[in-house]
């Protein structure tokens, strides 16, 4: 049995929330990963120090209306066989931004009101059996941005909607109710964290704590700018997807994602919506070889490489991990501690200069 990990604990924003660098991302329960065997994971993940979990109300990922909530009810009920564990830890959960195609949630709506908000927290409240979230985050923004693979704002594409101020303020109802301790964004931008912080401090609303944002090698975005906006304004960053859905762990690095030997079961491969989006590009590929290369010439494995440079960047708060077994949970975990030379950190900026973001 692995020992525990010593991992310290860090504060979110200016949030009174005490986590650990290292957080449990729970997408795939209900989906890649039994209910049996997510229960393990859970109780792994804590016996090894892990204080926090990350979920969502549209999860289990790739979405799909059969399994819309799922991880959330699988949560509830770990934490109903296991009453001690909702004290250990830090429980973070998301409500849905406007539809992409996810008609299953709120009808399709464009929109995302405040009406919309309390209903999904009781929701997410009523399938995670707790009395509160510690850490309640706006899934992908209600205004257009650039994201998940759209890489240019477009003006012509703005539309009508709930403004930034009624969010944060059917936001602090929840606060206020003591159904939420603190809120954050996700798949933000620099404008939207400025305004939610400039209104929040101008209404006597509550700030957000953290900004949950794709942070690995062959995306490093954050550093284009946001995380200056992150460092001057107090929001931690919460990074996903440090192994680049599996293609810095080196196991796509001969067969590619879906040619022969590709590996069975594993997402990228086996779900054709997952592909059309960043991860699938043919040079995110291109640029996850050249990383995995430069682990395996420094005497390290593609996901301890990975892992370590999310691990000890100056800007990331915590890092969500995901795990579909023990063994990967265990990887994820040792990789904590790992310290890259100087030579290392200035060959995998040598790559971004080269090849930046492909799967920005």
């Amino acid at each position: 049995m692995p020992v525990s990990t010593t991992l310290p604990l860090v504060r979110l924003g200016r949030s009174d929330l005490q986590v650990t660098p290292v957080c449990l991302g729970t997408m795939n329960f209900g989906e890649q990963v039994a209910e049996r065997d997510a229960y393990s994971i859970l109780d792994r993940a804590l016996e090894r120090g892990v204080n926090f979990l990350d979920t969502a109300e549209m999860y289990a990922t790739p979405a799909r209306a059969e399994t819309y909530g799922a991880t959330e009810a699988i949560l509830g009920r770990w934490f109903a066989a296991n009453p001690a564990a909702r004290g250990r830890v830090v429980l973070a959960s998301k409500v849905a931004g406007p539809s992409r195609g996810m008609d299953w949630i709120r009808n399709g709506s464009q929109d995302l009101t405040p009406a919309d908000i309390a209903q999904a927290c009781e929701d997410s409240l009523r399938r995670l059996r707790t009395e509160a979230i510690d850490l309640y985050q706006i899934h992908w923004p209600v205004r257009h941005v650039p994201a998940f693979g759209t890489v240019y704002f477009d003006p012509a594409k703005l539309q009508p909607v709930t403004s930034i101020h009624d969010q944060l303020d059917a936001l602090a109802r929840l606060v206020r109710a003591g159904k939420v301790r603190a809120i954050g964004l996700s798949n933000e931008t620099p404008h939207g964290v400025h305004e939610f912080v400039r209104l929040a401090e101008q209404h006597g609303l509550p700030r957000v704590a953290t900004v949950q944002n794709p942070y690995t090698l062959i995306n490093r975005s954050v550093d284009n700018g946001l995380d200056e906006t992150l460092h001057h304004l107090g929001v931690s960053l919460l990074a996903y997807s440090p192994l680049g859905f599996g293609l810095l762990t080196g196991k796509y690095d001969a067969s590619g994602l879906t040619g022969p030997g590709a590996p069975e079961g594993a997402r990228i491969a086996s779900y054709e919506s997952v592909r059309k989006q960043r991860w699938g590009r043919p040079e995110a590929l291109a640029a996850a070889r050249r990383y995995n290369a430069l682990a395996r010439e420094h005497g390290l494995t593609p996901t301890r490489l990975a892992l370590a440079f999310c691990y000890t960047r100056w800007s990331v708060a915590s890092t969500i991990i995901g795990a579909r077994t023990l063994a990967q949970l265990d990887e994820n975990l040792d990789a904590w501690g790992t310290t890259l030379s100087p030579e290392v950190l200035a060959a995998v900026d040598a790559i971004r200069w080269e090849l930046h973001d492909p799967a920005i």
